[in-house]
């Protein structure tokens, strides 16, 4: 097993766990980007937008897994969320998170 094969092992079982608590899917990519195709029930709020909506996530009282293009968004987004005392992991790219969501 080589390193990327142990990190990515990690991030999808960390992933699962989170999914087992009913984690909430949220997509921090444009309107537009969205609008192009996204994980069914899944909660979108632009990245740039998410300071002003931070309440509207800490009501829903669930962990959440960020997603967007490719996972750098999301790993801003997620750190932010942590900073804001809500329980948040990077979940990378939408369309390998769908992937894994489906499994």
């Amino acid at each position: 097993m080589g390193i990327l094969d142990f990190i990515f092992g990690v991030k999808k079982r960390q992933i699962k766990a989170f999914l087992n608590q009913d984690a909430v899917i949220l997509d921090v990519r444009t309107k537009r980007e969205w609008e192009s195709g996204h994980i069914p029930g899944a909660m979108h709020i632009p990245l740039n937008t998410l300071p002003n909506r931070i309440e509207t996530i800490k009501k829903l009282n669930k962990p959440v897994i960020v997603c967007c293009a490719s996972g750098a968004r999301s790993s801003k987004a997620a750190k932010y969320l942590n900073l804001q005392h809500i329980n948040a992991i990077n979940g990378g790219g939408w369309q390998q998170l769908l992937k894994q969501h489906a499994n």
